[in-house]
């Protein structure tokens, strides 16, 4: 007999804080009493118990206080060991994957506000560490909807307040009182909440369940990215939610899965899981977690899903990015520099429809646009300063030339390698032999003169992220490190994740807006070309009545019942079959992609969406950005071009010799080929990496 224990709060060799959930599978002709369960020498048998809802054939059992390090837990019977899983704790302040700590690192906690203005206080230590916290929180019955008052000491309670709200779950009536559990893990804040009534539920614990909630968990993600880095921040994710905690959804989220405060995917990943862990060892395991965030929340979603497989069983990203690196800091280094040569005095005129076709966006305002100026500064190394960082420690070429760099470069550099002679991250960004505004010369919109004036003037970035008048030149050891890492997305996991894209669309705003509809399609093109189709991913687009993201949005809140659906449907099925495959049978038959209209009151259409074709592209026009217009493939994967020479085939301009000659002036070591993978561009190692770590 072979009894196998399952550790369900973590990956076996990825516990942390000392504390985790264990499942024994009891076979069916052993009584479970004739079981000893020992976590080393140490006898824990009284530590378990029948699992979820009595199920005597499951023990389940919460273990805390293990030992850093390699711990063991055997399972004997009657004397003789049955079985036995290896785990390995890690420190509750982390790391457990993504590379070591960042320093310096500023806390926030005194910042941080509960509802009703109660502040953290003071970290315990310099880990940021606060003491755990529950408190609780009602609805009132005539109360505002975003409206929560605090119940106080549960405690000196004998009765739940006369008027607290009622809301309807699963057909039955609950108080509508909140648990909110905040704390701090891998040096970030995170908050849990959750339906719960202390005056008539049990506690909560691993082995029960309650009316208000519905056994799922959504995990909600904040957007940002400029000065996210050194610090823990003093917001989480949205996990007051009123419309999901309405429908019995738990919902939790940290400081360091806002990418305001951590604009690095890896970590993020690390910090979701952690908090996923605690959320397990207290709630138990959900039925399934659900992503939910926009633009710099859908990076997290779409690494966490492709990377790190298990912590997201679906995905509902808004305004959304496929990544940082190959997608959104290409995109805004490119435009910032367009809008650099338009204004340039010996730079040669462009019309606003050639600066549009050229930038390929919808309005050529985009260029000046507010968060596409101030989006740019993250490639800058004093571009964007958090506030909290001491200024005498950060870096000044002249003043203090090993001081701290505050760019995104240097927060990821873990990831992308640090120059071994300066001790400064390495940088991917490269824009090499890229041809700016190809597709605008052979579709005749600008001349040979403008697109070879464009091109030898539109410079790149210093190691500083400084405009130069010469291109940027990735450092490869960068590059290389950025795909092993799965830093570009679309090569792991990601195609066998249920995905629901929701866009708001918002490129034709009078100014433009950063969140351009074209990262939608790229990342369906990379799951095609991964997979040879994309079952997976469905998209949903409206325009922008309801803003961005908000669950005030019935497209958005139709996306959440249909990816319940989904995943019930997939949760359900004991078969055979792969992630992949069950992805793609289990999607409901009416969900396709849809296009809301843009009447006063908007109506779907449904089916395929496309970049350039169709009633949806011409309701929603979708340029591709200037990579795109540059001859680079949709999918945007490619960080470095490899290059060719001057080809005459590629304008059909029909260059005579003294224009190939200029061509080849503008481009001395070549041009891209698009034909070909980029420099160092493969598939990421297997999934679950750890990043510089034994």
């Amino acid at each position: 007999m072979r009894i196998q224990p399952e550790v369900l709060s973590s990956r076996a060799d990825m516990v942390s804080g000392g504390d985790v959930l264990i499942r024994i599978p009891v076979p069916s002709d052993i009584d479970p009493d004739d079981l000893r369960i020992y976590l080393g020498t140490t006898d824990v048998t009284q530590r378990f118990a029948a699992g979820r809802g009595g199920n005597e054939a499951r023990l389940v059992g919460r273990l805390k206080g293990l030992q850093l390090g390699a711990v063991s837990l055997a399972v004997h019977y009657r004397g003789k060991q049955v079985g036995s899983v290896g785990m390995v704790n890690h420190p509750i302040s982390g790391p457990v994957f993504s590379g070591p700590h960042e320093a310096p690192y500023v806390c926030q906690t005194t910042s941080f506000t509960l509802p009703g203005g109660t502040f953290l206080g003071e970290p315990l230590d310099a880990n940021c560490s606060i003491q755990t916290r529950v408190d609780y929180f009602y609805h009132q019955t005539d109360g505002d909807a975003s409206g929560l008052v605090p119940l106080g000491n549960i405690g000196n309670l004998a009765k739940p307040p006369a008027d607290v709200a009622h809301l309807n779950i699963g057909g039955k009536q609950v108080r509508y009182i909140l648990r909110l559990e905040t704390g701090t893990i891998n040096r970030a804040i995170y908050q849990i909440a959750a339906l719960h009534d202390p005056f008539s539920d049990r506690p909560v614990d691993p082995t029960t369940t309650w009316a208000g909630w519905n056994n799922r968990l959504i995990y909600a993600f904040g957007g940002g990215c400029n000065g996210g880095w050194n610090r823990q921040g003093s917001s989480v994710g949205d996990v007051l939610n009123s419309d999901l905690i309405r429908q019995g959804y738990a919902i939790a989220s940290s400081s360091l899965n806002v990418f305001g405060n951590n604009c690095n995917e890896i970590l993020a990943a690390e910090t979701m899981a952690m908090v996923k862990e605690q959320f397990v060892r207290t709630f138990g395991p959900p039925l399934f977690t659900i992503g939910w965030g926009c633009s710099g929340g859908s990076y997290q979603q779409h690494q966490i899903a492709d990377n790190y497989p298990g912590l997201l069983d679906g995905i509902i990203p808004g305004c959304s990015f496929p990544e940082l690196l190959a997608s959104t800091i290409p995109m805004l280094a490119d435009m910032n520099l367009l809008r650099r040569y338009f204004a340039k005095p010996d730079a040669l005129v462009f019309s606003p429809e050639a600066q549009r076709a050229v930038a390929g966006v919808v309005t050529e305002k985009v260029l000046n646009n507010a968060d596409f100026q101030q989006g740019v500064k993250r490639i800058a190394v004093s571009g964007f300063v958090p506030s909290v960082l001491p200024r005498d420690a950060l870096f000044d070429p002249q003043k203090n030339p090993k001081g701290l760099r505050s760019d995104v470069f240097s927060h990821l550099v873990n990831l992308v390698g640090r120059d071994p002679t300066s001790g400064f991250a390495l940088r991917p960004l490269d824009n090499v032999g890229v041809q700016y505004g190809l597709k605008a010369l052979n579709d005749g919109v600008i001349s040979l003169d403008q697109f070879l004036d464009l091109n030898t003037k539109i410079g790149g970035y210093n190691r500083d992220g400084v405009p130069i008048a010469e291109r940027s030149v990735g450092d490869v050891e960068a590059i290389n490190a950025s795909y092993r890492n799965g830093l570009v997305v679309g090569r792991g996991m990601l195609g066998a994740t249920p995905t629901i894209d929701y866009r708001a669309y918002a490129d034709d705003q009078p100014e433009g807006d950063l969140h351009l509809r074209y990262h939608s399609f790229a990342l369906r093109e990379r799951l095609i070309a991964q997979h040879g189709k994309a079952p997976n991913h469905v998209m949903f687009v409206e325009d922008n009545r309801y803003g961005l993201y908000s669950s005030d949005s019935p497209l958005l809140r139709r996306a959440l019942t249909e990816m319940d659906h989904w995943l019930t449907a997939i949760v359900n099925d004991p078969g055979k079959g792969s992630a992949f495959d069950k992805a793609a049978r289990h999607r409901p038959a009416r969900l396709q992609d849809t296009c809301m209209t843009r009447d006063k009151i908007a109506t779907a259409t449904t089916g395929t969406v496309h970049l350039d074709q169709g009633a949806c592209a011409a309701r929603y026009p979708t340029p591709a950005g200037p990579h795109y217009v540059a001859g680079a493939p949709l999918v945007g994967d490619i960080l470095k071009c490899q290059l060719k020479p001057v080809d005459p085939a590629d304008y059909r301009v029909q260059p005579d010799e003294a224009d190939l000659v200029r061509i080849k002036r503008a481009f001395p070591t070549g041009v891209c080929d698009w034909s070909k993978p980029g420099v160092g561009q493969t598939a990421p190692a297997n999934p679950w990496r750890r990043i510089g770590m034994s």
